[in-house]
């Protein structure tokens, strides 16, 4: 079964939100009849890069929140791991009805009145709020439960149980799959000086970013990076989210609560860190590019051989706190006990984590894609890639 309609849906709702709706209706009126769908109501936001989400009212009045995850060229079947993940300790909003064939995934929850965290971090940067330190707690005290969740979860997976695990999807089938040839492979890069270069030229050029020497072309990056996230490999595992970047969790009164498991199981934790590590600390470029562009100072200088680029891009403090929350609470206790049971090296788990993290700013949208990034705010993405994806020299 195709999912070309939800992928439709998807995409007209930031150009045609009524026609997306009348879609949507439906869909969800084919999918859910007993339900007696009356109306939808689409929400586009900038955090829904591959999904959509919004309101559904039945005709009795009563109102749920709905959610579908949209994935171009998707290899897994089986989504939602709610279950699951609360049976592991997580606090997740479990949805209350659920269609989970390919082509079909959509969530239905009740109404939730509490924000994203997404949309708290956004206001507090805007000045719109002014309790950080409310969502600091929170964050502190989510961070701390996860290492606890993992070290209590921790297994040693087998590398055909490994290789089924819903997450790859977000890393090595995107990498070593069509996505990744759609995106880039023969096509042309604009950059801010105004050269255009193939993509392949621009994996063999070596790069320096604000005055930091990188050790490796991309293009031998992207390779090992292919090898270390073989999806058939043992190694440890945790029961993970999989997707815990801020969009997909609510900011409440009892602390954080986590919903839409897309890609939730057991797999790495590493790459469980993966997503809210790049996404919830330096990703606001990606979600809001006009702005980030509108205030970026960004050059560069192609000698043939090496990229130089200096960028003026900082993350909040607000993004600040998340990333160390997440690795002084998660990160770096997890790796330390990994290492002390196994006697792997550190460096393994360094680079299997930059691995992940490369994957995220060159897959999860299409940098080369002009009608949404600038040259500059993609120059600044592809930046973001070298960054969190090679050792510095």
């Amino acid at each position: 079964m195709s999912d070309s309609r939800l992928r439709q849906i998807q995409a007209l709702q930031f150009t045609d939100k009524p026609a997306a709706e009348a879609l949507l209706l439906a869909f969800v009126r084919e999918t859910f009849p007993d339900l007696m769908a009356f109306h939808v109501e689409l929400r586009p936001l900038a955090v829904s890069l591959n999904s959509f989400n919004g309101f559904l009212t039945l005709s009795d009045g009563r109102r749920l929140f709905f959610k579908s995850h949209v994935e171009p060229g998707s290899v897994v079947s089986e989504y939602y791991n709610s279950d699951l993940l609360a049976e592991a300790g997580y606090p997740i909003l479990k949805p209350i009805r659920a269609s989970t064939d390919y082509g079909r995934q959509v969530l239905i929850y009740d109404v939730i009145e509490s924000p994203s965290v997404f949309d708290v971090a956004r206001a507090l940067e805007r000045g719109e709020r002014d309790d950080l330190h409310a969502l600091a707690a929170a964050q502190h005290a989510a961070d701390d439960t996860l290492l606890q969740i993992y070290l209590n979860t921790l297994q040693w997976q087998v590398d055909s149980d490994a290789a089924n695990a819903p997450i790859h999807q977000l890393f090595h089938h995107r990498l070593a799959g069509s996505r990744y040839q759609e995106f880039y492979a023969g096509k042309p890069f604009t950059l801010p000086n105004g050269e255009t270069l193939l993509w392949e030229d621009i994996l063999e050029r070596r790069w320096v970013i604000n005055g930091t020497a990188f050790e490796r072309t991309l293009g031998e990056a992207l390779g090992d990076a292919r090898r270390l996230l073989t999806p058939a490999k043992h190694g440890w595992s945790v029961v993970g989210h999989g997707d815990a970047h801020n969009g997909n969790v609510f900011f409440t009164a009892e602390g954080l609560l986590y919903f839409d498991p897309a890609f939730g199981g057991r797999h790495s934790p590493l790459l469980d860190l993966a997503k809210p590590l790049f996404h919830n600390t330096a990703a606001t470029w990606m979600y809001h590019p006009a702005e980030v562009g509108a205030a970026l100072t960004i050059t560069l200088h192609d000698d043939g051989q090496t990229l130089t680029i200096e960028h003026d891009y900082r993350p909040s403090l607000i993004r600040g706190m998340f990333k160390q929350s997440k690795i002084e609470r998660v990160y770096l206790p997890l790796v330390d006990h990994l290492t002390q049971i196994d006697k792997t090296p550190r460096a393994y788990y360094d680079d299997l984590l930059s691995a992940a993290l490369l994957c995220c700013p060159l897959l999860t949208m299409n940098l080369a894609d002009r009608a949404k990034f600038s040259p500059e705010v993609a120059l600044l993405g592809l930046s973001y890639v070298v960054q969190v994806g090679m050792r510095a020299e």
